[in-house]
């Protein structure tokens, strides 16, 4: 049995103090708890035969177990020797995947209890989903060679993926990393979220074209050729991610590489929204080089420091990274602006007066730009409409 699952199993007995046992959705068992409260025997014949017998699997039917969207009491049988029960249905995309089994006596579950499973039981039909993703390959061996492959102990960990068939042996691989934009502390409940996000991806797409980890902060993607695209991610994600795409690499070993890039990238987008939900890692242009280095490596400009701290001068901190963006070029600017050429030079020349500098020279210029993008990405600059 997969470890990810006992662990969700034993961390919900303990947590409510009832034996558990968990079912597949053909009533094959999967994991239990310790046994340790009201026990009868076909809680005792499940669990060494592996399976519930025919008749109580039918009897269970009959009480609505395969239809019920919810917690669901199901009465004592006597006659099979059956205790009563709570069962939890588990889930996933509306797809029936398994059930969890309390008994429901000694005393009885209270509501409150019964509310504390049902919270659990998404978190459960997730690990479940997982399992029946992974071709053929357990659901912890995957995830654990997928977390090497991006570590960069690559050969024995794609040949791992590649002999079970968790992945193509030939072929390109592109990584994606997904970051949440909404969440500035990951917790469980935005993780769960974006797993099922990424699984759901990995459905569309057939499980062996990709592979995906869910960490701390973010999801990772490493998709086969052109086997996802970063808008099936953000429908996937209901748009509440931003997605950032490394190159693609000739084989899976040599993922790590395109990952890291992916990264770099989301990490951009996050700080810099006017880039767009999805960013490229090949087209960050001067990002790619000033994120490099470490924070405060270089000083901004002096002369634009009174211009960050007054948000009266955002109009001409827009204005000069327009300007300096199109090569000094007044008519693309005034065009892009959609400011009159006369209010163009009156602005430029306000940026010289307030700085000091000269945007004749090439060399200000050239520092004038860099301290723009640098202070994109530290938070102090940002143009009026970008999202914070």
């Amino acid at each position: 049995m997969a470890g990810d699952l006992q662990g969700l199993v034993d961390d919900l007995a303990s947590r409510l103090r009832r034996p558990l046992l968990l079912e597949d959705r053909l009533q094959r068992v999967v994991a239990y708890s310790e046994q340790n409260g009201p026990i009868d025997d076909i809680r005792r014949d499940s669990i060494l035969r592996r399976h519930t017998a025919t008749e109580v699997r039918e009897w269970l039917r009959q009480a609505g177990i395969h239809e019920s969207a919810g917690p669901l009491r199901t009465p004592a049988a006597p006659g099979l020797g059956l205790l009563p029960r709570v069962c939890l249905p588990a889930r996933h995309g509306g797809r029936l995947l398994g059930f969890l089994w309390f008994i429901d006596a000694g005393p009885r579950m209270t509501d409150a209890e019964v509310e504390v499973a049902a919270r659990a039981t998404p978190a459960v039909a997730l690990a479940l989903f997982r399992e029946s993703m992974a071709s053929g390959l357990a659901s912890r061996r995957e995830l654990e060679a997928v977390t090497e492959l991006l570590a960069g102990a690559a050969g024995a960990a794609a040949r791992t993926l590649i002999e079970a068939g968790a992945f193509p042996q030939r072929g390109p691989v592109t990584a994606l990393v997904v970051r949440p934009v909404s969440v500035r502390e990951a917790d469980d409940a935005s993780r769960l979220a974006l797993e099922q996000g990424l699984l759901a991806v990995r459905r569309r797409a057939g499980a062996r074209k990709l592979l995906h980890l869910v960490r701390f902060d973010h999801g990772v993607l490493l998709a086969e050729g052109c086997a996802v695209r970063p808008d099936d991610v953000h429908e996937a994600t209901a748009g509440a991610v931003v997605v950032g795409v490394g190159r693609p690499r000739p084989a899976l070993h040599l993922a790590a590489g395109s990952y890291l890039e992916a990264a770099q990238a989301a990490e951009i987008a996050l700080r810099i929204s006017g880039l767009g939900r999805t960013v490229e890692w090949a087209g960050l242009g001067v990002y790619r080089l000033l994120t490099q280095f470490p924070p405060g490596t270089f000083g901004l400009h002096p002369g634009l420091e009174p211009l960050f701290a007054d948000d009266a001068h955002l109009p001409l901190l827009e204005t000069l990274e327009t300007y300096l963006d199109l090569a000094g070029s007044a008519v693309a600017t005034s065009r892009t602006l959609r400011l009159h050429r006369t209010s163009l030079y009156y602005r430029l020349q306000r940026v010289s007066e307030l700085t000091g500098a000269d945007l004749k020279d090439g060399g200000e210029r050239l520092t004038l730009h860099l301290s723009l993008k640098l202070a994109r990405l530290a938070g102090r600059y940002r143009p009026r409409g970008e999202a914070p």
